[in-house]
């Protein structure tokens, strides 16, 4: 079946390039949340932050996976971190798709960014990255794989369905920030490999 789909990605360095994936019609457009302008972000900046959550909040609301448009700067973006905070916690799959390697309207390319999963940890420690896989738009044949893509982490989410709560990155043991900086990526190989067995649903017992 059809996966509503988020996009996050960086509005004012990659809306181009993030526009031609969408305008690919790899999905449906009725399946496609989160796509924007820069123009059209920049007002729903200007409102602050709690327009921002509701409005990414909102955006997400019938969505079941999450495909991070992985840019130049996409891992270091606040707002793209909040994303893909806020798509575990209601329970979506998540994707990474490289997009750096898309031209621009001046037919321009990017340099490559860093996997924005590698700072985002579940409680015990276990890296997003190494839960969920990314792919590059354009070696990896975007237009025909991003429906696979898109089913292969609304799979492996559920294979931990019923886990909402993640690491706390703010803060070290001994109450120093963290500043983790990832290692620019290249695409996953091969299948998943979760080494751990099925969680079980949350309870209020």
């Amino acid at each position: 079946m059809a996966r509503k789909v988020f996009y996050s990605f960086n509005y004012k360095r990659d809306s181009q390039r993030a526009a031609q994936v969408r305008n690919s019609h790899a999905l449906a457009d009725e399946d496609e949340y989160g796509v924007i302008d820069s123009v059209e972000w920049e007002k729903v900046e200007r409102g602050g932050k709690e327009a921002i959550k509701k409005w990414i909040n909102e955006q997400l609301q019938y969505t079941s996976v999450t495909a991070v448009l992985i840019g130049a700067e996409t891992a270091d973006r606040e707002w793209i971190n909040y994303e893909i905070r806020e798509s575990w916690k209601r329970g979506n799959g998540l994707v990474g798709v490289l997009i750096h390697n898309v031209k621009n309207l001046d037919g321009k390319t990017d340099v490559p960014g860093s996997n924005p999963f590698d700072s985002i940890h579940l409680k015990d420690g276990t890296s997003l990255s190494s839960i969920y896989k990314i792919y590059d738009w354009v070696s990896g044949d975007g237009i025909t794989s991003l429906g696979k893509w898109v089913e292969e982490a609304f799979k492996t989410r559920e294979t931990y369905a019923g886990e909402k709560e993640l690491k706390d990155e703010s803060s070290n043991d001994n109450g120093g920030s963290v500043l983790v900086r990832p290692q620019p990526q290249t695409p996953s190989t091969g299948p998943v490999v979760v080494n751990r067995p099925p969680a079980q649903p949350w309870s209020n017992a």
